[in-house]
C-alpha cells in the first residue's frame, strides 16, 4: 500500500480578456469558464510506501486549453510563467502519466485540503477522462494537522504554519506543487497515528443541498468603489474576484497564537 501525496496549481480566467482559442465564440467561452473555473497547470506528487519512505516523485507543468492567459497573480504566486506552460503537454496527456505514476498497487491520496481532489475530478470530468484507475480513498492532511494543533473549529491551519510548528526544514518555495506535496508528506509523517484513517471521496457529497449561495460580485465591486471613491480597473476587479475565490478554500488562514 502506498501514499500518493499530491498538490495542484491552478490558473483561472483573467479579467474580461477572451482566451486565445475562443475569440469568436462568446457563448462557448462562457460555458467553458463556468464548467472549469480553475484549470490545473501543475501536478506535483510524492509516492511514499507504508513506512512513509519515498519511492518516487512526479512533477509536470500543464498547458492550459481554456484559461490560456496566465493570471498575473498566479504567475507571481507560483513563479510559473506563460512560456513554461505553453511549451508543456495538455491535461489529458499529463493525467495519463499521473495514473501510471500512481500504479496498480493499492494507494491512498493525501492532500492539503480537500479542494485539490475536487478540482482534480472537475478537470478530469471536463476533459471526459476516466476515473476508474484513480484512488478515491484519501487523507486530508490539513484537517488532521488542524486537529493536532487544536485549531479553533471552522478554521484550518496553513501549510507554512504547520511546517514551522513541526520544525520541518524548508526545501523550496511554497506554492510550487512538488514542494507543497513534499511538505504535506512531511507533515503527515510527523502527525500520523492509528486514529488517522482514510475516507472515501464521493462526488455526490458535493451536492447535498439544492440551495446554492452565490456572492453578488457587482455589489462587492460597488463597495470597493465607495471605499476608494473611484472606479475599479479590470485588473483590480479580477484580483478581487480571485482573492475571494481563493479565500473560500481557507488555504491561507493563519493562526494567531497568544503568548503564555
Amino acid at each position: 500500500m502506498n501514499y500518493i501525496v499530491f498538490d495542484l496549481e491552478f490558473n483561472q480566467k483573467y479579467g474580461d480578456k477572451k482566451d486565445q482559442n475562443e475569440e469568436n465564440n462568446e457563448c462557448k467561452e462562457k460555458d467553458k469558464n463556468l464548467n472549469l473555473p480553475f484549470e490545473i497547470i501543475q501536478i506535483g506528487a510524492v509516492k511514499l510506501n507504508e513506512n512513509f519512505e519515498k519511492i518516487s516523485t512526479f512533477n509536470f507543468l500543464i498547458k492550459p486549453t481554456i484559461h490560456t492567459i496566465l493570471h498575473p497573480y498566479v504567475e507571481t504566486l507560483t513563479k510559473i510563467n506563460g512560456d513554461d506552460i505553453n511549451s508543456s503537454e495538455t491535461f489529458p496527456y499529463i493525467y495519463d502519466k499521473f495514473i501510471k505514476f500512481i500504479g496498480e498497487e493499492e494507494a491512498i491520496l493525501c492532500v492539503w485540503g480537500i479542494v485539490d481532489i475536487k478540482e482534480l475530478l472537475r478537470n478530469i470530468k471536463f476533459h471526459n477522462l476516466s476515473t476508474a484507475s484513480l484512488p478515491l480513498k484519501y487523507i486530508d492532511v490539513q484537517n488532521h494537522a488542524s486537529k493536532y494543533f487544536n485549531i479553533q473549529k471552522g478554521l484550518k491551519i496553513g501549510l507554512k504554519t504547520a511546517i514551522e510548528l513541526l520544525h520541518i526544514s524548508l526545501q523550496g518555495d511554497f506554492h510550487d506543487a512538488i514542494n507543497d506535496a513534499y511538505y504535506t508528506g512531511e507533515v503527515l509523517k510527523k502527525i500520523f497515528n492509528k486514529n488517522i484513517k482514510p475516507l472515501l471521496y464521493t462526488v455526490s457529497s458535493r451536492n447535498t443541498s439544492s440551495i446554492k449561495e452565490t456572492v453578488d460580485m457587482n455589489a462587492v465591486f460597488s463597495q470597493f468603489k465607495k471605499m476608494y471613491k473611484r472606479s475599479l480597473t479590470k485588473e483590480e476587479k479580477s484580483m478581487i474576484s480571485l482573492a475571494y475565490t481563493m479565500g473560500r478554500t481557507k488555504q491561507f488562514v493563519v493562526i494567531n497564537r497568544k503568548e503564555p
